[in-house]
């Protein structure tokens, strides 16, 4: 007898937060929850690798922790600070008494800045910590994140040794901007999330648009997957889809052949560039539409 992984309970609870999964990623995200691991999610920016961790910590109802990774990101903007400023106002205010008592006194909690991930540590109820873009970060920094994920303990010299009161689940995401290091790889599960197909799709746009006709986000699902595969340099994503759903529905189009015209125009929604405008004609737009052969 097959054993099947009792995934329908979260697809449930993803679904039910307007955020429509497909199998392989329930899959990843349930291996996740039960192995305690780091999730890394990889794909082209705009596929919504971000919008997983979002959904995952609605379905839990829990807090969602963003760490925004960017190229120079060091321990002490990701981790702790110290509130430099307050504590330089308190020595001044305690000119004169003993300095170790002071040092103390400034080196205490109610000086202490929390980043994300020292935050996502200290929560009494496990939070989603997201690591947006790691790979913009740099490989020092990579190294300290792989130490930290897999102690989920921190020491800070004033304080002492900060171990995790619950273990965050933990989504890395990068768009592929540089090669991460294997041993980040063997650390996490690992998911390449794709740019949805055109039923999937349509779907999406009724999840998140829940006003639009059935039809018409089935049209646009169509139109959309035609036109990424035009020689382009930036290929819409699905917020832009979204963008351009709303925008059709809001203009009270039933049909995209009955409106070519401002099918056409309303292209700026999925169009970001210069050199992709001059691409997509109004004779190309028309030839997606299936207007001419």
């Amino acid at each position: 007898m097959s054993t099947k992984i009792p995934q329908d309970k979260l697809a449930s609870q993803l679904s039910a937060v307007g955020y429509v999964p497909d199998r392989n990623l329930v899959i990843a995200l349930w291996m996740m929850e039960k192995l305690s691991r780091p999730l890394l999610l990889e794909g082209e920016a705009g596929v919504g690798k971000t919008e997983v961790a979002k959904a995952l910590a609605l379905a839990h109802n829990t807090k969602l922790i963003r760490l925004q990774c960017y190229e120079g990101l060091d321990q002490n903007s990701a981790l702790y600070e110290w509130n430099y400023q307050r504590q330089l106002l308190a020595i001044k205010s305690r000119e004169g008494n003993d300095a170790s008592l002071i040092e103390e006194q400034i080196f205490s909690e109610k000086y202490l800045l929390e980043r994300p991930l020292l935050a996502a540590l200290r929560q009494e109820t496990a939070p989603v910590l997201l690591i947006d873009e790691v790979d913009r970060a740099d490989e020092e920094f990579e190294a300290f994140l792989l130490e930290l994920l897999s102690d989920f303990q921190v020491s800070i010299p004033e304080l002492g040794t900060i171990v995790a009161k619950t273990i965050p689940r933990v989504v890395l995401t990068s768009n592929g901007t540089r090669e991460l290091s294997d041993a980040l790889r063997r650390r996490c599960l690992y998911h390449y999330v794709d740019l949805p197909d055109i039923d999937r799709e349509a779907r999406i746009i009724i999840s998140k648009l829940p006003y639009i006709d059935a039809a018409l986000a089935l049209q646009i699902a169509n139109m959309v997957s035609m036109l990424r595969k035009e020689d382009l340099k930036r290929i819409p994503g699905v917020a832009e889809t979204l963008d351009w759903a709303a925008t059709l529905a809001g203009l009270d189009i039933k049909h995209l052949r009955d409106e070519p015209e401002l099918i056409y125009e309303t292209l700026i929604c999925l169009i970001k560039t210069t050199e992709d405008r001059s691409r997509i004609t109004r004779e190309v737009s028309d030839r997606l539409l299936g207007l001419v052969a």
